[in-house]
This record gives C-alpha cells, structure tokens and sequence, in this order.
C-alpha cells in the first residue's frame, strides 16, 4: 500500500495518505477539499546484502 505525498491548492497544507486503489479521490485533511496535488518525493533506499558499506572501500567519483 504506496504512501503519497500531497499538497492542497485551497488551503496549501502538505499531507501524506495511504492509497489503497489508483482511484481514489483523495480530500485534504484540514478543508476537506479534493483540489489536491500528488507531489514527487524524494526516498532512499540502502543495501542490506551483496556489497560493503565500509567507507574504505569508497573509491574516487568520475562526478566532478
């Protein structure tokens, strides 16, 4: 069950909400508008198996 990130275009209140289905009409929480945004989020993710997250095995970036 994905949590998206939203913004309200009434009230400009940000917001998370679970999503069950790509259907639903999702409603500000604060004015109870459906006049909302999905917003892109940033998420990061680690490795737990398969690599070293010892900094010495960090070698030189090619990125500037």
């Amino acid at each position: 069950m994905p949590m998206f990130e939203y913004i309200c275009l009434e009230c400009d209140n940000k917001f998370e909400e679970l999503v069950m289905r790509s259907d639903t009409v999702v409603n500000c929480p604060l004015c109870k508008s459906a006049d909302v945004k999905k917003m892109v989020s940033a998420f990061s993710s680690s490795s737990t198996s398969g690599g070293s997250n010892d900094s010495s095995s960090c070698g030189k970036s090619s990125f500037g």
